[in-house]
């Protein structure tokens, strides 16, 4: 059987600012599905790194005063540390100031101009240097950016590419792949933008503005554009020019490739990258998907107000799998959400520690106390007969379905409401009488329960892989029956359980 394989992106960062809640937000949200996809048993690779280059991160270096080379290498290193403090399960971290990204653009760049999809004309418009963006006329706010943003009219000979001729094939690209971009949405608005019409693309900085980046190959006086260059990073990361590598082939097919957003950057990634890889005769990415912006305590994130989340500080004050959660529970994916301190002290308290952490303690005291910390064994005659709770093919169709449509918010939602039938299940049934009236029965009762912490930790180990692995450890189930193929096989371990440890803690210094 061929191996079933699953790459997913995090955008490349920009390296004007160290990293924020919504950099953490976009890894964490790749990191899910990468476990996800995993524990399912596909080889995956799971990228992310910084964008180094740009008139922003030029000018930013400029006034640190310590130059752009060491500037870059300094802040890319936060994003680093980012990586490492939060266990995120990536596989390759990325500069665009690396050889093989640089190779990978000038290769890109190369297969278009050749293709006569690149030509040298004339720039007059807007651009936001803080976006990194041109805008027409028509899309400016007030005389902004509809990010906000401040414009400048800028006038430069450079590059363009011809977008306009991809407009149709790219609703046609939109129609036949109606999941392209999630959630839906989000897909109405890149359907509504392309069919606005599409101008041709400028894709080059001259050196009279800008002088950090990557040269245009063959012009020295010209720069590649930014966004040209970021996104080849998602090429560069599977050996591209070298089309013939075996990560090329297992890695670049059209069939593997998901790319994960902030809402204000969908443009870039779902209407000029196809656009690119159509130009270029390269196969397309799977899917983009765009999550919304973080706000805090319901206020705009903004430096001006001081109220940028840092979110290594933020990991070391609540915890990091506390952090997770929140983040992830906290609003239906794609919607904007708020970060509260009182709301992250809620979800801890009511969903992990005195619903799930309480299902998990009780069940494993009880176990201790009646059968000497090992697993009953138990006839299937008798288990047959606990039917109370909902059966495993019911529940994992549903998880699955859930997190496979990014819906993370229902997924954790589910798994928490089966820990609350579990715990009202022990409350019906009070095994701890049971023991000294029917021990069979108990044992059946107590055999159920610790089949369905386990399956509840498993379908947690995207969320949660600490915690749920310390559940899994409790339990004894090994680490190689931990994955989604082993979900309905009944763990019959005979080896005494370890003393039952509270997995959650009750926060209460918030």
């Amino acid at each position: 059987m061929q191996m079933r394989r699953f790459y997913i992106t995090t955008p490349t960062y920009y390296v004007n600012a160290p990293p924020h809640i919504g950099h953490f937000y976009s890894t964490l949200i790749a990191d899910v599905m990468a476990r996800f996809k995993a524990i399912d048993g596909f080889d995956v690779k799971f990228s992310t790194g910084t964008d180094e280059h740009g008139q922003k991160v030029e000018e930013t270096a400029r006034k640190s005063g310590i130059g752009v080379e060491k500037y870059v290498d300094t802040v890319s290193e936060t994003f680093k540390e980012l990586v490492r403090k939060s266990g995120f399960c990536c596989s390759d971290f990325i500069r665009t100031t690396e050889t093989r990204h640089k190779n990978a653009v000038s290769a890109l760049w190369n297969v278009l101009y050749s293709k006569g999809q690149i030509y040298l004309g004339h720039y007059s418009g807007f651009y936001s240097v803080r976006d990194e963006t041109f805008y027409q006329e028509r899309e400016l706010v007030d005389g902004k950016a509809p990010t906000g943003a401040e414009v400048e009219w800028l006038e430069e000979p450079g590059y363009f590419f011809k977008l306009s001729e991809w407009q149709d094939d790219l609703l046609r690209f939109y129609k036949e792949n109606p999941d392209f971009v999630v959630p839906v949405g989000r897909m109405n608005e890149v359907v509504r933008f392309v069919e606005s019409g599409l101008r041709d693309l400028s894709v080059s900085r001259s050196k009279k503005h800008i002088s950090w980046g990557i040269d245009v190959p063959g012009d020295k006086d010209h720069l590649v554009y930014v966004w040209v260059d970021a996104l080849s990073n998602y090429l560069a990361l599977t050996g591209f020019p070298d089309i013939h590598s075996e990560e090329y082939k297992n890695f670049w097919d059209g069939k593997t490739v998901t790319h994960i957003v902030g809402k204000d950057i969908l443009r870039f990634h779902a209407v000029y990258w196809p656009a690119l890889l159509m130009a270029a005769g390269l196969p397309l990415p799977k899917q983009v998907v765009a999550h919304g912006w973080w706000l805090n305590e319901g206020q705009k994130i903004s430096k001006s107000l001081g109220n940028i989340i840092d979110p290594i500080a933020a990991m070391e004050e609540y915890g990091l799998e506390n952090f997770r959660y929140f983040l992830l529970s906290e609003t239906s994916f794609g919607n904007d959400a708020s970060f509260s301190r009182e709301g992250l002290k809620e979800r801890v308290n009511c969903d992990l520690s005195n619903n799930f952490g309480n299902l998990v303690q009780r069940t494993v005291s009880l176990l201790h106390r009646e059968c000497g910390g090992k697993i009953p064994e138990v006839p299937v005659d008798k288990l047959q007969g606990e039917e109370d709770l909902p059966a495993y093919g019911e529940i994992f169709a549903r998880y699955r379905a859930y997190v496979e449509e990014y819906r993370f918010f229902e997924a954790l939602k589910f798994i928490l409401s089966l820990s609350a039938i579990a715990n009202e299940y022990i409350a019906r049934k009070a095994p701890w009488k049971l023991f000294k009236e029917d021990k069979e029965h108990a044992n059946a009762v107590i055999f159920k329960l610790l089949e369905y912490i386990r399956c509840l930790a498993i379908m947690l180990q995207p969320f949660l892989p600490d915690a749920a692995a310390r559940v899994l450890d409790q339990i004894a189930v090994p680490e190689e029956k931990r994955s989604f193929k082993y979900f309905a096989e009944l763990n019959t371990s005979s080896v005494v359980l370890p003393a039952p440890v509270p997995v959650f803690s009750k926060f209460d210094r918030l």
